[in-house]
């Protein structure tokens, strides 16, 4: 069970969208699918790979819309952000479609269906162009792609797609500038237009030397597995909403480790639990509207640790180092209204470096009301522990400064001292930093 908690204010939280010149392979699926049965042939001579596994089902769970308040609701458990097959780490394959990559090939996947993909390739792509009811499954089992110009996994069309690795290690890499598929800018090595979940008990790598590592148009979900990401840019990307429950997470990136930005009424990312050490240019974590943290262990070097209009921290071991701001709670989103910082419980640890720094800052309100905040920071400059525009309440918990306890939250000498954020954490002004499409590092 977690709390939930929603934004104090009218926030509609939607949690619930010409390839390359090589050749390619379709492939269907003629077994029943996991959901639904699905007529249809098989056009590949692969065999069908089957193991004994845990099966799993995706029940009915459907994501609303939800009016925000600040008040607490009731405790609601993960069923309603994931369903049973979201959360289950092992693919039902006794009638998957086994499926061994090749160089040069696009192997294109439009029905539903499980899929075994295994191999060694260059220059090949998975294509998934299924129907839009469609829950397809890919199972990476010891496969490794290694690509110029274009995503490895490549998801055009579908209700929702897994990729789910078995106990393997599966590497997935883009080494160029990335290629348009004609207008769509596919601008990292896993490229979804519409729901993508990660799961397994795998290792999955990725490297993109020019984009993204992971990119979902709709919603992402992540229940477990391994992920080691290199990136140019963000290496974890949603438009609508971010939801991880636990895996492991090893992240550097010329950008943003984990970026969840729409429009005016989404935008939200949500964890409660995982292992996250992230190494970024510009923010560790950040979400355009509501970025939840109920839970996991958090390492984050970045020129700002986590960032959103506002930020909500329930629980969970943070663990910030940042060179501009530690928490940032700053305009992203016209829909939410006042930006605001609170924490409630968890241990949060913020080290600060330089002369122009602020480890909570906040162009709204700040409220501290349980858990362990400790803060260490250069006295010099315009730096603060404490950053507010509007006012800031403390219910309960500790806080320390460089090593001394204190009973309030101090007051900022300079007030306002972001201005007003923006994205990305270069030298604290309003453009979104990172490194817009270079070479990663």
């Amino acid at each position: 069970m977690k709390n939930t908690y929603l934004l104090a204010f009218a926030l509609t939280a939607a949690v619930a969208a010409a390839m390359t010149s090589c050749g390619t392979t379709a492939i269907t699926d003629s077994s029943p699918a996991s959901e639904t049965s699905t007529s249809a042939s098989v056009s590949t001579s692969a065999s069908a790979k089957t193991s004994k596994t845990e099966s799993a089902k995706e029940d009915t769970n459907s994501a609303s819309s939800e009016t925000a308040s600040i008040e607490q609701l009731s405790d609601t458990s993960s069923d309603e952000t994931y369903t049973k097959r979201d959360l289950a780490q092992f693919a039902d394959t006794s009638d998957a479609t086994a499926v061994t990559v090749s160089e040069g090939e696009t192997i294109s996947i439009t029905e539903e269906g499980v899929y075994v993909i295994s191999g060694s390739a260059e220059d090949c792509t998975i294509r998934v162009e299924a129907d839009e009811n469609a829950k397809v499954q890919l199972v990476l089992d010891g496969v490794e792609i290694s690509n110029s110009d274009f995503p490895a996994i490549y998801v055009v069309s579908a209700d929702k797609v897994f990729v789910t690795t078995t106990d393997s290690e599966n590497t997935l890499t883009v080494s160029g500038e990335f290629s348009a598929d004609g207008d769509t800018n596919t601008d990292s090595v896993i490229f979804s237009k519409d729901d993508l979940v990660l799961n397994g008990v795998g290792t999955l790598n990725v490297t993109s030397n020019y984009g993204n590592g992971i990119t979902c148009k709709d919603d992402l979900k992540v229940t477990g597995g391994t992920y080691n990401v290199n990136s140019a840019l963000d290496a974890f990307e949603a438009n609508d909403s971010i939801s991880i429950s636990d895996g492991e997470f090893t992240v550097n990136t010329n950008k943003d480790g984990f970026h969840c930005e729409n429009d005016d009424s989404e935008g939200t990312i949500t964890i409660s639990g995982g292992t996250f050490t992230i190494n970024g240019r510009s923010d560790g974590i950040q979400a355009c509207a509501l970025l939840q943290i109920d839970g996991g262990t958090f390492d984050i070097t970045a020129s700002e640790g986590i960032e959103a209009t506002y930020v909500l921290i329930n629980g969970g071991d943070v663990n910030i180092s940042a060179s501009d701001d530690g928490i940032n709670g700053s305009y992203k989103s016209a829909a939410v209204g006042t930006p605001a910082v609170e924490i409630n419980g968890g241990n949060v640890t913020i080290t600060m470096s330089g002369s122009d720094v602020d480890a909570i800052d906040v162009n709204g309100n700040v409220t501290v009301s349980g858990g362990t905040i400790d803060i260490s920071y250069p006295q010099q400059g315009s730096s603060e522990s404490f950053d507010y525009d509007g006012t800031a309440t403390y219910n309960g918990g500790t806080i320390i400064i460089n090593g001394s306890q204190v009973d309030s939250i101090p007051q900022a000498s300079m007030m306002g001292g972001g201005g007003m954020g923006g994205f990305g954490g270069f030298s604290g002004g309003g453009g979104r930093g990172g490194f817009g499409g270079g070479q990663m590092f």
